[in-house]
């Protein structure tokens, strides 16, 4: 039987909870050695004869992963990222080890329980594949390297990070080996953050987490570049040539069952004061709760609005969006609104469409604030998205979960890609796509107040769900991934 194969790292926390993960791992003979990181131990904390404090303040500092490839000197590697209690399921350990040495993986990781409220839930997680770039990616708090790959790992790191270097080890370890999922629950830990997921969604935007996402960015960049996917800040000129349009632009909303927001979105797009001429297209998706009836009267009002229902019943978001777009009375430009939410005064239009012309780009994307059902601000308040910039927004956009919103399009751009079928992700896709070729305009000021009420589709969702959006992004990742390194081969 292996012995003393497994070297492992845990974070400095309470007493108690400290002494928990370390009797787990101490009583197991597969580990050698048990460092715990930071700046002292916890009063009252007794230490099995494996474990001992170690050099290291921190896990996510590139100082921090280099000492840690030094100080194991063991197979495997296993690092803790929590302080709360780890509990290990039935020959965990075992099988951990077993899967590194039969799939020859840089690192493995497993679905797990969490106890959250003094209740235990199942977690699985994800598939990790090439375009799951994203630096909040889940692999659970038990990670299980390779020690040869995570010191090769270590000691390729070129810059000196406070808070990526975690982020740089695994990107690092999977340019050269997998980092693969085992899909049994292996594991028990303990969560703290009770929000929902609506409300954890935009923490990678919050101001006060800036100076990590910076980080974050020059992890991700560097990681392009070394397997070929970055892409410079190169643009061709957008010349707006084609004059075949009805309009300058069109609004679009895809809407079904949404009778209680609908009319506030229609009625700021009827407010718009713009120089030129402009609609409201409406893609109404077999609305049954009376939307359909309200926006026929509505129509009737101004008849700016086009009331279009699909003769197809298979439609998403994009599905619904690619209506709007290939209609015959849309406009040049192609401006997102969603039926939840509203214009927050009444010059967005005009805006919007100048910063075509004035930033010479495909796709523009504005910034909005978050509001309540009523209208009130709410936490984190504006959402702007200042981590695009001109130089590399475009490579950083692998890495975050969306691109902002208002969004909007030059019509012969988007109807030449068109808008993937599917009601998530839907706009990310397309906007990776369109920053492959073109700049992507940016306006910071808010243009629109964006709800967030139970009915939103991701303000409370269950790991299931959340799971399926997650793994669908990283495959449109993974998409567009492969074809910028077969962009920058040509």
């Amino acid at each position: 039987m292996n012995e003393n194969v497994i070297t492992c790292f845990i974070p400095a926390g309470e007493a108690k909870d400290n002494q928990i993960t370390l009797n787990e791992l101490a009583q197991n003979p597969l580990v050698k050695e048990i460092f715990i990181t930071g700046k002292g131990l916890a009063e009252g904390l007794e230490l099995p004869s494996k474990a001992c404090l170690s050099e290291i303040e921190n896990l996510q500092t590139t100082k921090g992963i280099k000492k840690m490839a030094t100080l194991s000197k063991t197979p495997y590697t296993l690092i803790y990222t929590k302080t709360l209690p780890l509990k290990l399921g039935a020959w965990a350990l075992e099988r951990m080890l077993q899967v590194a040495e039969n799939t020859a993986a840089g690192m493995v990781y497993a679905d797990h329980y969490q106890e959250k409220e003094g209740q235990l839930a199942p977690l699985p997680v994800i598939d990790y594949q090439e375009g799951s770039l994203r630096d909040d990616f889940n692999f659970g708090s038990v990670l299980f390297y390779n020690s040869k790959d995570l010191s090769r790992a270590a000691w390729n790191m070129t810059q000196e990070f406070r808070f990526g270097g975690l982020y740089d080890l695994r990107l690092k370890v999977s340019q050269q080996r997998k980092l693969f999922r085992i899909p049994e629950f292996l594991y028990t830990e303990k969560e703290t953050d009770t929000r929902k997921s609506g409300e954890k969604m935009f923490d990678y935007v919050d101001p006060k987490n800036r100076e990590v996402q910076i980080e974050m960015e020059k992890v991700c960049t560097q990681h392009l570049q070394d397997i070929g996917a970055w892409l410079k800040p190169e643009f061709p000129k957008v010349k707006f040539q084609e004059t075949n349009f009805p309009v300058e632009a069109s609004v679009i909303i895809p809407v079904r069952n949404r009778i209680t927001t609908v009319e506030d979105a229609v009625r700021s797009v009827f407010s718009q004061k713009t120089s030129f001429d402009f609609n409201l297209i409406i893609v109404d998706n077999h609305s049954t709760d009376g939307t359909t009836e309200l926006l026929q009267k509505l129509a009737k009002e101004d008849s700016k609005l086009i009331h279009v229902i699909p003769q197809r019943n298979d439609l998403g978001i994009g599905g619904c969006w690619n209506e709007g777009v290939f209609h015959e009375q849309c406009g040049k430009f192609a401006i997102q609104l969603d039926s939840d939410d509203l214009y927050i005064n009444d010059n967005v239009v005009q805006n919007i469409v100048d910063a075509f012309y004035e930033q010479n780009c495909a796709m523009v994307v504005g910034s909005y604030r978050m509001v309540n059902f009523k209208l009130e601000e709410i936490p984190p308040g504006l959402i702007d998205h200042k981590e695009w910039t001109p130089d590399n927004g475009r490579n950083n956009a692998l890495r975050i979960n969306g691109l902002g919103a208002p969004r909007a399009f030059y019509t012969p751009v988007i109807r030449s890609i068109r808008v993937p079928n599917v009601s998530y992700g839907e706009d990310y896709a397309l906007g990776l796509n369109i920053s492959r070729h073109y700049q992507i305009g940016r306006i910071y000021d808010p243009l629109y107040l964006c709800r967030r009420w139970d009915d939103n589709t991701d303000a409370s969702l269950d790991i299931n769900k959340m799971n399926a959006h997650n793994t669908y992004k990283d495959r449109i990742r993974t998409i567009e991934l492969w074809a910028r390194i077969a962009l920058n081969k040509k």
